[in-house]
């Protein structure tokens, strides 16, 4: 996957303000940007490119944003921006409408038309945000049935909004571990869940075609079951009813992925239970506490699937793996 990074850490406070205009213009769209900060600018951009489609990560000193006619005739790339505020307050005015967003919210807008954009901090702090960036012609949906949800501010709480939220956040955590092939996938299933907000947001979920549905419906799942994998009472019936499809729907999802629902719970509570085992913080917190955290009602169960899975029991798999952390630890501390 590709990655670019630029910080204004390090510069010449004469270079922060213009090297980040040049970053922030080149790998996003030509706008003009202003701001009372060009002596202490401080910003940072963080882009991934998963090919059609992009993920941003910024920062930046208050600024005022403008898109003209001109710029979309000179460069129109084609494609809607999905904004998740993460701090400061950040307000995008498009199509007669502005949104402001000063706590957990969302925004999309088109790049294909003009609009005005500002930020502003407190404290002489810095405002931030992420950016999807999806081409239209990725979506199902048509461009003028998405004008109810331009410059309109969107709910970050629960739903389909969080989940891509959540979703965006865990792309720029893994990226390092991600490859280019891994991209492409990426890709299909950012655009899904995106074409899926906007269909709920808009109610038009049934006109989404079936496979952009399934895939967007399966993410969900997914994510259902990692938020609850610390309830022993997770099963099919439970996740079928809260997505409001039947088990056999359920089943049918899973069975697509070669896998059946308890093969992904279980495989999925083994991997934090694995993840917490070799925490080093999480030493004095007995094995089978561990298990029981993450849904295991039996240890006599949960070793015997752990090692299955692993090759090791858990006790010796976590007493292992600390005796290679020490061994790395005390050579860190070799002169």
């Amino acid at each position: 996957m590709i990655e670019d990074v630029f910080s204004t850490d390090g510069l010449p406070k004469a270079d922060r303000w213009a090297s980040w205009y040049e970053f922030g213009t080149q790998s996003h769209l030509p706008t003009l940007i202003r701001t009372d900060h060009q002596d202490d600018f401080q910003g940072a951009v963080r882009v991934l490119d998963l090919g059609p489609v992009q993920v941003s990560t910024l920062t930046y000193s208050p600024l005022n944003v403008l898109r003209t006619p001109k710029l979309i005739r000179q460069s129109d790339p084609g494609v809607l921006y999905f904004v998740v505020h993460q701090h400061g307050r950040i307000g995008v005015a498009q199509n007669g409408r502005e949104a402001v967003l000063a706590s957990q919210g969302q925004v999309i807008y088109d790049t294909s038309r003009p609009f005005t954009a500002w930020a502003t901090a407190e404290h002489g702090a810095v405002a931030g945000c992420v950016i999807l960036q999806v081409p239209r012609e990725l979506l199902p949906i048509r461009s003028q049935t998405l004008n109810p949800l331009i410059a309109v501010g969107l709910p970050q709480r629960g739903g389909l909004g969080a989940l891509l939220s959540r979703h965006l956040a865990e792309l720029t955590r893994n990226a390092p571990h991600c490859t280019a092939a891994d991209a492409a996938r990426l890709a299909t299933i950012t655009a899904d869940l995106f074409a899926a907000l906007c269909a709920h947001e808009l109610e038009t979920v049934d006109a989404l075609p079936p496979e952009t549905h399934r895939r967007a419906l399966q993410t969900q799942i997914h994510e259902f079951i990692r938020q609850r994998l610390g309830d022993p009472a997770l099963s099919p019936g439970t996740i079928a009813a809260a997505h409001r499809i039947s088990t056999r729907q359920l089943y049918k999802i899973f069975q697509d992925q070669g896998l059946t629902v308890a093969d992904w719970i279980r495989r999925c509570r083994l991997e934090r239970c694995r993840h917490d085992l070799a925490d080093p913080q999480l030493h004095p917190r007995p094995v089978h506490a561990i298990a029981a955290r993450w849904g295991f009602t039996s240890a006599a169960n949960f070793s015997r699937t752990f090692r299955a899975a692993y090759g090791l029991p858990p006790g010796e798999y976590r007493k292992l793996h600390h005796i290679d952390a020490g061994e790395k630890g005390q050579a860190s501390c070799t002169p």
